[in-house]
């Protein structure tokens, strides 16, 4: 259901959103309007440290200053429109962008930390067949004050609810992030910036499909966050059917991208990889993805999957999860079984299709 003030309130076109201004831009604004320019510093300090969502929450600007900034500019911070909670703690944020449009987020809380699980663009545009979101049309990328929120918001989930603040953040929501590269990795600055929430780029990792020029950007752009890919398979015809990306950048593509990587970080990727029942549960299927992982530093996920209604896709049995295991932990490949979180309220990985909007 839409919300009966949403085109009136969310909409103001002939104001300009100040978070996109850098903080040497805002003391110019100051500057050029004949007011002292350390002002920028405190409105930015306002804007990012302390996330405010209005100009009068600013208090120790004047309400005049204040009054002023509200007639030029506009802070389209997000709102979280809906909370779903699962029985496992989990919960999902339907999160509701200032033109309208909805994105989803997730809290996972486990007894030693908190992670947020956050979008990066409305809809997807790569049609992984496996994937809930894939389903949804690409409608636009994410700014980065509106990455940035979504992890303000599940921060202040994590405070409220575990008593600590957010310990990990992962792009594993909806949309592809290295198809918003410059919003995300701007959000990451801020997101690790002392002057934003301070978080170690460490307790960040990225998810991608695997797109190796960007990926190789990543590197030649010296990052220090996490990578992963959604691999699913290490044979090319495999691949293919169930991630189209693969045609265009077969396997041998990414694993060149993927060597390029940790020659330039120093670190490892981590292989996301869901088994499913007659696609890639074979021994054969197990090898290549073994003979893969020893020609790249690595370590694998091996993920439990999640039903999107009748899709066609079934979990592979245990005994082939456990083969898969009991390989590569054989040729010294690190390797974790990851049992889904919120899937009762299809919060889990490959759920997110804005089910609640």
């Amino acid at each position: 259901m839409k919300r009966p003030d949403q085109g009136r309130f969310f909409l103001m076109p002939d104001k300009r959103d100040i978070r996109a201004l850098t903080r040497e831009e805002l003391r110019v604004f100051f500057s050029d309007n004949g007011m002292q320019s350390f002002r920028g510093n405190q409105v930015y300090e306002w804007l990012w440290n302390k996330g405010v969502h209005s100009f009068q929450e600013m208090t120790n600007l004047s309400k005049e200053t204040r009054e002023f900034l509200d007639t030029h500019f506009v802070i389209n911070h997000i709102r979280v429109d809906q909370m779903q909670q699962s029985s496992d703690g989990t919960v999902k944020n339907a999160i509701r962008l200032h033109d309208g449009l909805i994105v989803e987020s997730v809290f996972i809380p486990t007894s030693t930390r908190t992670t947020a699980c956050v979008s990066s663009q409305v809809g997807c545009s790569l049609d992984c067949t496996f994937c809930a979101t894939a389903r949804l049309k690409k409608m636009r990328n994410l700014n980065p004050d509106e990455i940035y929120d979504q992890v303000v918001a599940i921060d202040q989930q994590s405070r409220a609810y575990k008593n600590h603040k957010l310990s990990n953040i992962v792009f594993m929501g909806m949309g592809e992030p290295l198809l918003n590269y410059k919003n995300v990795l701007k959000s990451i600055e801020m997101i690790t910036s002392p002057e934003g929430l301070g978080m170690s780029p460490r307790r960040i990792t990225l998810s991608t499909v695997g797109l190796p020029k960007m990926i190789m950007k990543l590197a030649d752009d010296e990052v220090r966050f996490n990578l992963a890919v959604s691999l699913h398979s290490a044979i090319d015809e495999v691949r293919s059917t169930m991630m189209p990306i693969n045609e265009k950048s077969n396997l041998e593509d990414l694993l060149k991208s993927l060597q390029y990587w940790y020659e330039k970080t120093n670190s490892r990727v981590t292989f996301e990889y869901v088994v499913w029942k007659g696609i890639n549960d074979r021994q054969k299927d197990i090898d290549a993805l073994v003979a893969y992982c020893r020609r790249v530093p690595s370590k694998v996920n091996l993920i439990e999957y999640n039903a999107i209604d009748e899709d066609g896709f079934e979990q592979a049995d245990e005994e082939v999860i456990e083969k898969y295991r009991q390989d590569l932990e054989r040729n010294k490949i690190v390797v974790n079984i990851r049992r889904s979180r919120g899937k009762d309220i299809d919060a889990a990985c490959g759920q997110l299709a804005n089910k609640t909007a």
